[in-house]
């Protein structure tokens, strides 16, 4: 989900695009956008790349099985164009247009991104109450429902 829909609920035609990117980095690291407990010191996937790219690691994050099956540049140029693709700003986000464009032509010249923003995801109030509550043995279970 775009930071801008997330935070202020504004759609815009850029949005896929975030999406898009977080599916391109998703690819090619083989992790789950929401896979930040196998990522130790990163709050997120986005964060985890970003790292590695700006220190010029970015083959580090390449999933194995990619490596073995496709041009390693090929897959970095994905996670460049992944992290265009997922920075803060709808404005500084390529069009799916010339994010396909970028994708198709390999003398395509790519621009540099920028720090994208990303969220430390909140414990799940869920995990908090489920926490504090004591073991059944009586193999019964309660549901409440709460509107959000």
């Amino acid at each position: 989900m775009s930071p801008e829909y997330a935070m202020e609920g504004s759609f815009s035609v850029k949005s896929d695009t975030y999406s898009f990117g977080v599916l391109l980095l998703e690819v090619a690291s083989g992790l789950k956008i929401s896979s930040s407990h196998l990522l130790m010191d990163f709050p997120s996937l986005i964060a985890y790349a970003w790292s590695l790219w700006k220190d010029g690691n970015a083959r580090e994050l390449v999933d194995s099985s990619i490596v073995e099956n496709c041009s390693l540049h090929e897959v970095l140029r994905c996670i460049h164009i992944g992290l265009l693709c997922v920075q803060d700003d709808p404005n500084a986000r390529p069009l799916m247009s010339s994010t396909v464009f970028m994708l198709e032509n390999e003398t395509a010249a790519l621009s540099t991104p920028r720090e994208p923003v990303y969220f430390r995801k909140r414990k799940n109030q869920t995990e908090d109450r489920r926490d504090n509550i004591q073991i059944s043995l009586n193999d019964m279970t309660m549901t409440m429902q709460e509107g959000r």
